[in-house]
This record gives C-alpha cells, structure tokens and sequence, in this order.
C-alpha cells in the first residue's frame, strides 16, 4: 500500500490470526503473528498420537463450492488449491442424527445437501407439518442467500443485528407449534455452535445450517496441513510468524496502543495490534485504566459456550471402513430440546488397515470442576483415571451403534482444560462468547474495542466455526481500512 507500510502485530495464530494477517499483508501491510505454542494454528491445528493425525477443531468444512461463502473466502486468501478436501454428501447423507425418544420423533433423519432435499426430507419425517415446512425453509433460504452474497460483510455495520432474525429460534418453533420431533431436528444446528435453542437467535441458527447444507466437506489431509497451507501463504506474501512467544501486557498510553512485552521483557512496538484470542484474555493483558471500567465489566460478565470432550481410538479398518457421513446421536426432553449430542466420525488413516474413531460431547464440566485450579503437569493419577473412565463409557455407547470394535485402541482424550490451557479460552470454550439473544447488546461489534489501534479478531468477533471466523477476520479488516477503502480494495463477490 505504502512505501514503507505500517506494522501490524496479531495475538493468536488460530484461523482467524492467520485469516487476518493473510489479508493485511495482501494488501500490503508488515504484519507479524505471535504465537503462544510452538506450533501455529490454534484449535486448527490436529496433533499426532500412534502415527495418527487426530483432529481438535475442524471435522468439516461447509460452502466449499464454486460460488459459496468459503470458498470465495479461500479463493480471496490465496489458499483453495492447497486445501484439498472431497466432498461429503454423495451418498444423499452428510449427516444422519439418531434420536433416543422414538414415540415423539422419528428414529433417525438424515442431512443432506441442498435445501431442495432437506426440505424433501423434512416433509417426509413429518408429513403433518408441511405448511410449517415451507414457512421454515423460507428463512433458511433467505439466510442463505445473504451469506453466499456476503450482505453482511459488506453492509453499513458489521454486525448481526442488521438481519431481520434476531428473535430466539425456539421462540420462532414456539409459535410455529412445531412438534416435539420436527422441534429436535431443526434445532441441531444450534447446538453446532454451542448456543441452547431458547436462546440463539434465528440468523445464527439459519446461517449455520445454511452453511453446512450448501455443501459440506472434508478435509483430505490433517488439520496441521491446513494450519501449514496458511503459513505459507502467509510468508509468501511477506508476513512473518513467530511461536513461542507469550504476551505479558499490551502496552497503552492515553488509551492508544502502543506495541506489547513480551514475557522475556522484550518490547515490540506497533500501532496497530489485532488480538485474535478470547477478549477477556485480552483484558488481563490490558494495564489498569486502559479502557473504561464499563467496558471491562461488559466484556469481563460476557458468558461463553459450553466446552467438549474428545475421544480418539484407532479401529480396524476391514471390519469398521471409512463412513462418508457423520452420525449424531441425540438426546432431548419431551417438548424436542436438545440436552446432549454426541458425535461421531470414522475416517481413513495414513497407517494401513486402521481407522480413526473421533468422539466428541459436550464439556459436562461438573466431572472437571475439582481439577480446574491445577496446572496440566499437576492433576495427577486421579484426573487421568477420570479422563479414560469417560472415554470408556462413550466407546461402549460407540459400539452399540457400531457393533464392537476390532483391535480398539486408545490413542487420546482431551477436556475442558486441555482446551482452557492449550489455546486460552475461559473454561474451556469450544466455540468463544456466547452469542445468544439475551446478549445481543453486549456482544456487538466486539471487534473494536475501547484502545485506539487495539482490535479484536477469530471466531468472537461475529460467530464460530470457520466460515464465522474468517468472516469476522475481513470485518476486523474493514475497521482497520475504514468502510470506503473496504469497498475499494477488497471484492469478494465475484470470486
């Protein structure tokens, strides 16, 4: 852009660090991430246990195809050729959801791609209900053609509460009179992003399911080689990444930024700093009188989705294949709200005649609670026996759906607190702030904060999943530049 450009500095190297930084030094910028871990990549990147590469955050990707948000997305950062993925969905399944209450719903329903089918299967299931189907598919729609057209990205404002449906989507179900089945099935994609039905708003829930339904995706290599692909391209285009280097404060004078210290005591100075990390971890980087005391108890009482607990075993292959479509096993009260999913994945491996079983539920956090003061090094032999015990009973739930397991091992568990202490979220938070009804107002525009020169990036800033996050990396973006200079120098649309 410049001669002699300016010099960014992004906190947190998940996809949305990386995300934004790719895109400010396409346009020029002298940007640098820092990088906590050893390794870049965040929730993004999987890790390797018995030769295994076991994913943490992402099991597949959704609008991949030509014309669809991420892919646009991609084709922007310079990475879709890099990415290899194949295409879920073919055998009319993405996703089959398994129900545990079958006088009120039906056993099973299965996700496919397109709207077209989804409805197709929606009237089937529930063949009393098609009035209310096509009320329902309507808004899906609708989502769906605002966030392939990026409206939001390139509206007045950046945030969510420019669309039409903001109302809680139970309370849309409520009026809709749907039926305790129906009720379940629409109201997964709220427990995708780790929102309860009561409380999500209707966009959140549309655009979610909107994204996945378009078209969805696997990666075809490890989460690590995605992590990879964005590095480089990042170096490509002349950004620089630094890892093993933990942040002590934010330096601010006159609530203007003005670089951060290291832990080393070393000073980097800066004008601008992006931290893509959870905004109550940015606080405690923040000097006392930095921002207003408003502004830390907004940000301080904001509340945060629920976390997960992952399991991961290797099976073999001949007996258990590869299953093209994932299955959720669905746990629900009378009225159709979701209490609990559990979801599972059989993938190849790169070991022959192996498989990887993925599991992954909610945090149930009471079962972690005792330990949450300890350091990782320090919980002992009573916290791993707790860990393995659970993994126990949901490879026993596993195999009843499966049938049981030949030469099942156990490769790895995480919880909770390997996610808090891993990549910094607050209790563990699998999907960042909750972006629910009840707080629409305290979690708008979290992207600009209370500095001048200080933003926020990754999946806070607008919502989760890789689709939310990038897409809040380009509205970080946008504040940065300014809406005019946006316009003029990023185009999407066309990609």
């Amino acid at each position: 852009m410049t001669q002699n450009p300016e010099k960014i500095l992004i906190i947190g190297s998940g996809i949305g660090g990386l995300s934004t930084a790719i895109i400010l030094a396409k346009l020029g910028f002298d940007v640098t991430v820092l990088e906590k871990n050893h390794q870049p990549g965040g929730l993004l990147r999987s890790y390797t246990r018995d030769g295994i590469e076991c994913e943490v955050g992402v099991h597949y990707l959704g609008s991949l195809a030509k014309g669809q948000v991420l892919r646009k997305f991609f084709d922007y950062l310079g990475v879709t050729d890099d990415v290899p993925v194949s295409r879920m969905g073919r055998d009319g399944i993405i996703d089959r959801y398994l129900f545990d209450a079958p006088s009120t719903h039906p056993t099973h329903f299965d996700f496919p791609e397109g709207i077209a089918a989804y409805k197709e299967n929606l009237k089937k299931a529930f063949p009393k209900e098609q009035t209310t189907i096509e009320t329902i598919i309507g808004s899906i729609q609708k989502t769906s053609d605002q966030l392939h057209a990026l409206d939001l990205l390139y509206a007045t404002d950046n945030d969510f509460s420019l669309l039409d449906q903001s109302q809680a989507y139970g309370e849309v179900l409520d009026g809709l009179n749907c039926s305790p089945g129906l009720r379940s099935v629409l109201g997964i994609p709220s427990s995708w992003i780790g929102v309860p039905l009561a409380d999500c708003p209707a966009y959140y829930h549309n655009m979610a399911l909107a994204s996945y339904v378009s078209s969805s995706w696997r990666l075809q290599q490890s989460g690590a080689a995605f992590a990879d692909v964005l590095v480089a391209r990042l170096e490509e285009l002349g950004g620089k990444i630094i890892t093993g280097v933990e942040i002590s404060k934010v330096n601010v004078e006159s609530r203007v930024v003005k670089g951060v210290e290291l832990i080393s005591g070393k000073q980097l100075l800066a004008s601008t700093i992006i931290a893509a990390i959870h905004p109550q971890m940015l606080l405690q980087m923040l000097p006392d009188g930095a921002v207003k005391p408003s502004y830390r108890n907004r940000i301080t009482k904001l509340k945060n989705t629920h976390s997960v607990f992952s399991v991961q075993a290797s099976i073999d292959a001949e007996t258990h294949p590869e299953i093209p479509h994932n299955l959720f096993k669905v746990e629900t009260d009378i009225k159709g709200n979701i209490l609990d999913l559990i979801y599972y994945q059989i993938r190849k491996t790169e070991k022959k005649n192996v498989n990887l079983l993925s599991i992954l539920t909610s945090g149930k956090d009471e079962l972690w609670s005792r330990w949450k003061d300890s350091q990782t090094a320090k919980r002992g032999t009573e916290y791993r026996e707790a860990k393995k015990c659970h993994a126990m009973e949901l490879l026993s739930g596993a195999e009843e759906l499966y049938g049981s397991f030949k030469n099942l091992k156990l490769l790895d568990v995480y919880t909770p607190l390997t996610i808090r202490d891993w990549v910094g979220s607050p209790e563990g938070s699998a999907y960042g702030v909750l972006r629910s009804s009840s707080q629409t107002l305290a979690t708008a525009i979290l992207n600009r904060t209370a500095v001048k020169g200080l933003y926020l990036s990754g999946q806070n800033v607008l919502a989760p999943g890789v689709i939310g996050t990038i897409m809040g990396s380009f509205a970080t973006v946008k504040l940065v530049l300014g809406q005019n200079e946006f316009k003029k120098l990023i185009c999407l649309q066309e990609s």
